[in-house]
């Protein structure tokens, strides 16, 4: 089913979580962003397109300024990002050159889609970079948006921006496998489930965890983001990002995770 998703959308968003940006030491991961780009340089000489909602403001500001890495405060919080954003576009745009492909930086809150006219701004803005063959790497404006640092909405904002774009598929690559039936990191009895077809009904019948560490979502995030998807009939993928060339191993069927479908 993966395989046969990927192989028929051509318009492709891809939602990678902070978890997946970040090492064990919780610094950034520069080499899943170069084995990333290159996955992804691939799939666009297939004629894919390629958007990328790209966690990891934080995690990029922690790499440079580890002297804050204790401190708590909102306003260096959003300092943070602000000297992470900064970063996270830098390492971006190092994993992309090797390809001969450009990137752009798109900044948003909730705010932006709550309003007609940015919204045009903003469709106009994604289709012709993509057009011109540029990926654009989307981000939440976490130095304005405090409710962004404090519940995290990366999920959510994929879907919105798979919804703007009119987008053919959703992934978003997290540290877990899939939607389980418990939470794997705390029941090892804990099932992957597949397929979904109904969320609402899956919502019912599962134990949600706790958020991660790095990342401020969960997986009820993702089920939003999934649910939300599915209104506008693009079908959503949850699958692990920190598994060797991932997104080869989707295209090829050698990697599981758990679709969600109308």
């Amino acid at each position: 089913m993966i395989t046969n998703l990927i192989a028929d959308a051509r318009k492709i968003v891809i939602k990678i979580g902070s978890n997946t940006l970040a090492d064990i030491d919780g610094k950034f991961n520069f080499s899943f962003l170069d084995e990333f780009a290159e996955q992804a340089a691939a799939l666009i000489k297939k004629g894919k397109q390629i958007v990328v909602v790209s966690s990891g403001a934080q995690v990029a500001g922690l790499s440079a300024m580890d002297k804050w890495a204790r401190k708590k405060d909102i306003h260096y919080r959003q300092a943070l990002c602000a000297v992470g954003q900064v970063q996270l576009m830098k390492a971006w745009r190092r994993a992309f050159e090797p390809h001969s492909l450009h990137i752009a930086q798109i900044l948003l809150t909730r705010e932006d889609f709550n309003d007609a006219n940015r919204t045009l701004n903003m469709r106009n803005t994604l289709f012709t970079l993509v057009d011109e063959g540029i990926v654009p790497i989307i981000n939440e404006n976490d130095t304005v948006s405090v409710e962004e640092i404090k519940i995290g909405d990366n999920d959510t904002l994929a879907a919105r921006s798979a919804i703007l774009w009119s987008a053919d598929l959703l992934i978003l690559l997290s540290d877990i496998d899939g939607l389980f039936d418990k939470n794997p990191k705390e029941f090892t009895n804990a099932a992957l489930v597949e397929e979904v077809k109904d969320i609402s009904l899956i919502e019912k019948n599962i134990t949600i965890g706790a958020a991660n560490s790095f990342g401020t979502g969960g997986i009820a995030t993702k089920l939003d983001a999934a649910k939300l998807s599915l209104s506008y009939g693009i079908p959503a993928i949850l699958t692990n990002g920190g598994k060797p060339r991932c997104i080869e191993a989707l295209v090829s069927g050698a990697q599981k995770g758990t679709v969600f479908l109308g």
